[in-house]
């Protein structure tokens, strides 16, 4: 399976919160999918701890070894996904979402995420 997580899932994983069902954090786990991260996750994350809005228990480098350690791939804009992105319609607001959005409409992958309104795009969602 290949699977793009939003932002709170990987944050949820990275931090052992329970509010990530068993199920879903045993299907990031299984070496046999390739979990992905959005650039545009890494770069929401950065930009709210900057800020104040956010706060892990470690360093943003912490965060990206871990990354790499669990085998994360971290998926890049690329021009398709913008090209995705300018035809979505506005159901979601938020600009770091809709580039989530796009990239797994483009990429034609699940998504892991709680957020509802991303099922309006069409999306395979697993929660």
């Amino acid at each position: 399976m290949r699977l793009l997580l939003d932002t709170h899932t990987l944050l949820w994983f990275y931090s052992g919160d329970e509010s990530l069902p068993d199920s879903l954090r045993r299907i990031i786990s299984n070496p046999d999918n390739l979990c992905f991260i959005s650039i545009a996750s890494l770069w929401e994350i950065t930009i709210k701890m900057g800020i104040g809005k956010l706060e892990i228990d470690s360093p943003i480098t912490e965060l990206f070894s871990f990354l790499d350690r669990n085998r994360f791939w971290v998926m890049p804009i690329e021009l398709e996904h913008l090209v995705q992105l300018q035809g979505l319609p506005y159901h979601h607001k938020d600009p770091f979402d809709r580039l989530i959005i796009a990239q797994a409409l483009s990429e034609n992958i699940s998504i892991a995420t709680r957020d509802s309104v991303f099922s309006t795009y069409g999306l395979r969602i697993i929660w």
